[in-house]
């Protein structure tokens, strides 16, 4: 029989940490696939997807690639050109994790950093789920102090995403992010061991 690597999928809201749970995984030599990262790359110059942006949405694209703030303003409120859009990118989201799962297939563990697990059914893709998680406090003071977001904005984008609730009521584990860095990063480690130690038995 081949073995291959548990597939772990890191989810969690926005201001949550979860970019940077990531890379504590990545520091533990656990190979980690950003699907935020993959979509960057193919919008970005020379990106695969920008001919085929530029066909569907003119004027969202330019030398630098997909303008991420005028392709936004050409989908907002409208489902029918999101649906658009999603069929361009997702397809070719999906063969690049392809390529990164074929290319550590020897790995025991790898995780799978996908914003919108439970959003676009990727949960049932995966072996095991973690959610990272903070306070309601802390999460809204995190995102408020980020350049250009508004409440209305955060609002918005919370109201698109599973709830913090019921996405650590369906995850497999929960890395809580409130505390410390340490704290998170010895969660993480320990949660890694444990995998490794259910994978090796």
């Amino acid at each position: 029989m081949t073995a291959r690597p548990i597939t772990l999928g890191l989810t969690g809201s926005i201001g949550m940490g979860k970019s940077t749970v990531a890379a504590m995984f990545a520091d533990e030599g656990v190979p980690v696939f950003d699907a935020d990262a993959a979509v960057h790359r193919l919008h970005g110059p020379a990106g695969r997807l920008v001919a085929a942006i530029e066909a569907r949405f003119p004027d969202t694209t330019s030398a630098r690639g997909v303008d991420r703030t005028l392709l936004a303003e050409a989908v907002f409120g409208n489902p029918t050109e999101l649906e658009a859009l999603e069929a361009i990118v997702h397809p070719a989201v999906a063969e690049e994790r392809a390529a990164f799962l074929a290319e550590h297939a020897a790995a025991p563990l790898v995780v799978l950093d996908v914003p919108l697990l439970f959003e676009t059914g990727g949960d049932a893709h995966v072996d095991k789920v973690v959610v990272v998680s903070a306070p309601a406090d802390v999460q809204r003071a995190r995102v408020l102090a980020r350049p250009g977001m508004t409440a209305e904005r955060f609002a918005a984008i919370l109201a698109k995403q599973v709830p913090d609730a019921e996405k650590r009521a369906r995850a497999d584990f929960v890395i809580p992010t409130g505390g410390t860095i340490d704290d998170t990063r010895d969660a993480v480690r320990r949660l890694v061991a444990c995998l490794l130690d259910a994978g090796g038995g």
